[in-house]
């Protein structure tokens, strides 16, 4: 009796450990995962192939009441698992979708609570596909040469300010992983602005230095970082712009490569 308590108790321990987590973020009141989660996700399906899903839990914060919260986590939940279906992803016939609404022990950043947590274990027979090919980013720098400007696809602002929009996150996060899968690379951060042709402005500094800062925190030296002030001096559209569209495009960072 005691040799198989001790088998159970290391079983229970394996699968605890092998069990891994992904987690999906939305924005308030909203049941449909945010832009930059949706990218996030695709990413994590597409280099977990071999994933099968075994519980989908939806929470939200601790506005609104606790039924309406539920039923939000619900629809939040039943979000993500048709996603994880529709590209293809394994779900457990016992998968175990539960919606907590807000009862949880809730983070003091109210935008951590309006989640969905994904529970999933790997399969060893597939788990010897290839990795995923280079992203985009990772190519044109590979066939890039000194001189080089870079516009990065969607690494864009809110308007007057140097916050990135959500979906320009996993551009930057993109960007920090070629920097560390080249050593050699150094770059010239380069920052713009829309609706003004000035040569020089305090704003787009700032989205340089905001794109710099963020490298730089997550562990690239300095030495291997600049960056500049275009002011609205270089616009992809000619100022005055025509439309919201062509202003955000304006609100940009680029990269020139400086050595590679």
């Amino acid at each position: 009796m005691k040799h198989t308590f001790t088998l159970l108790m290391l079983a229970v321990i394996f699968f605890t450990h092998a069990q891994q987590k992904h987690t999906v973020y939305f924005d308030f009141d909203i049941d449909e995962a945010n832009s930059s989660s949706i990218t996030r996700l695709d990413d994590w399906m597409t280099q977990n192939k071999n994933a099968i899903v075994e519980k989908v839990y939806g929470y939200a914060d601790s506005k609104g009441s606790n039924d309406y919260n539920i039923d939000l986590s619900q629809r939040r939940a039943d979000d993500v698992l048709n996603r994880l279906k529709a590209y293809g992803i394994a779900v457990n016939n016992n998968v175990e979708v539960k919606a907590f609404g807000e009862d949880f022990e809730q983070d003091e950043n109210e935008a951590k609570n309006r989640k969905v947590e994904i529970y999933y274990t790997l399969s060893k027979e597939i788990s010897s596909e290839p990795k995923p090919e280079k992203k985009e980013l990772a190519r044109r720098v590979e066939g890039s040469k000194l001189g080089d400007k870079l516009r990065l696809e969607n690494l864009n602002f809110y308007g007057n300010s140097a916050h990135f929009l959500p979906e320009s996150i996993p551009v930057v996060e993109e960007l920090l992983v070629v920097m560390k899968n080249n050593p050699n690379l150094k770059i010239q951060i380069q920052g713009h602005i829309c609706c003004e042709k000035t040569a020089m402005h305090p704003v787009s500094m700032d989205r340089a230095k905001a794109v710099y800062s963020y490298l730089v925190n997550n562990g690239i030296p300095h030495s291997r970082l600049s960056y500049k002030d275009f002011g609205g001096s270089s616009p992809i559209y000619n100022i005055p712009e025509m439309n919201e569209r062509e202003r955000i495009t304006n609100r940009r960072v680029e990269i020139e490569i400086i050595a590679n």
